[in-house]
C-alpha cells in the first residue's frame, strides 16, 4: 500500500490528528530555508522521485522555503561504463580527468537536473534549475591534483539563491563550480549542500541517502545512532567507524552545524514521504547532528 493510499484510508478524525500534529512544525518552520540534498542512491526509479517532489512542493507550499541540492553519482558511473570507462574513487571521492568531468556535467547539469525540475513542476512552476555555474554560485579550486578536476569550494555566492528564495522559487542546484578563470570542477554534492546551507544560514540540512543514518556498526540497522553533537560524530570519523562515501556527509553536517545551521539529518531516502516524516511528525527518524 502507498503512503497516499493509506492516508486516504484513514478516517476524517485521524487525518484531522495528523494536519494537528503538523500544525507547530509548520509555525515553527515557515519561511525558513531547509536545503535538502537529494544524492543519485536516493533517485531510485519514478514513483520515489515524484514523491520526493510531492514533498518538496508540500513544504513550500505550508510556507517553507526548500532548496535542493542533487548529486548523481550512481548515475554518472553508469555512463561512464557504457563509454568504456572505468570508475575509479580515493576517500569516497571521484577522480575526475578532463573526459570524467565532461561526463559529470551532462550527466548532472543536463540530466539529473532536469528530470528533478520537471518532476517538482508536473505541480506548477514552481522549481529553476541551476548549476554551481551560474552567477559565481559555486566558487572552487582543485581539491588535490591527484583527483584532477574535482573542486574545493572556496566560495559560495548565495545571492542568485536568495533572488529565487525571495520569489517563492524552488532552486534545484547540480553541483558543478568553476575557478576565476572559467574552468569547472566537479564538486562533491555533500560537501556543495553543507556550504551552500551554511552560506544561507538555513535552518536545516536533510541529506538523502540509502542508508538510514549513522551507525555504531555500519552493518547492523539496530545500531543506527539516532542523534549526535559534532564533536562525537568528528570522534567516528578519527575511529573510523563514519568511513567511505559517508565521510563526506558527515564532514558537510560538522562545518554546517558549526556555522550556524541548526540540525542537520541524515535519512533514508527511499523510504516513501521520509522528508515529511521528519519535518512534520514527532517521530523523528535517521541521524539528527546538533552543534
Amino acid at each position: 500500500m502507498s503512503a497516499s493510499e493509506a492516508v486516504a484510508g484513514l478516517d476524517a478524525s485521524a487525518k484531522a490528528e495528523i494536519l494537528v500534529e503538523a500544525l507547530p512544525y509548520i509555525r515553527r518552520f515557515w519561511q525558513k530555508v531547509v536545503v535538502v540534498k537529494y544524492g543519485g542512491n536516493a533517485l531510485g526509479d519514478g514513483s520515489a522521485l515524484a514523491d520526493f517532489a510531492s514533498d518538496i512542493v508540500l513544504m513550500r507550499s505550508v510556507g517553507m522555503r526548500p532548496l535542493v541540492v542533487h548529486g548523481g553519482g550512481p548515475q554518472i558511473g553508469e555512463l561512464m561504463s557504457r563509454l568504456g570507462k572505468q570508475p575509479e574513487f580515493r576517500q569516497g571521492l571521484r577522480v575526475t580527468d578532463a573526459e570524467t568531468l565532461d561526463i559529470a556535467r551532462m550527466v548532472l547539469v543536463g540530466k539529473v537536473n532536469r528530470d528533478i525540475v520537471a518532476a517538482i513542476n508536473v505541480h506548477g512552476p514552481l522549481a529553476v534549475g541551476v548549476s554551481g555555474e551560474d552567477a559565481g554560485l559555486i566558487r572552487a579550486t582543485p581539491l588535490d591534483p591527484a583527483l584532477g578536476f574535482v573542486g574545493d569550494i572556496t566560495k559560495v555566492g548565495p545571492e542568485l539563491l536568495l533572488r529565487l528564495l525571495a520569489e517563492d522559487l524552488v532552486p534545484v542546484v547540480a553541483t558543478i563550480g568553476t575557478d576565476e578563470t572559467g574552468q569547472a570542477y566537479n564538486v562533491n554534492a555533500d560537501t556543495a549542500a553543507g556550504a551552500i546551507a551554511k552560506a544561507l544560514r538555513a535552518e536545516k540540512l536533510v541529506f538523502l541517502t540509502d542508508i538510514d543514518g549513522v551507525r555504531a556498526d555500519e552493518d547492523d540497522p539496530a545500531s543506527l545512532l539516532s542523534q549526535l553533537h559534532a564533536g562525537e560524530l568528528e570522534e567516528l570519523m578519527v575511529k573510523g567507524v563514519v568511513a567511505g562515501g559517508m565521510v563526506p556527509k558527515a564532514r558537510a553536517a560538522v562545518e554546517a552545524v558549526t556555522g550556524g545551521v541548526a540540525q542537520v539529518h541524515i535519512l533514508d531516502g527511499r523510504a516513501p514521504h521520509v522528508l515529511l516524516l521528519e519535518i512534520f511528525t514527532r517521530s523523528g527518524i535517521g541521524t539528527m547532528v546538533l552543534q
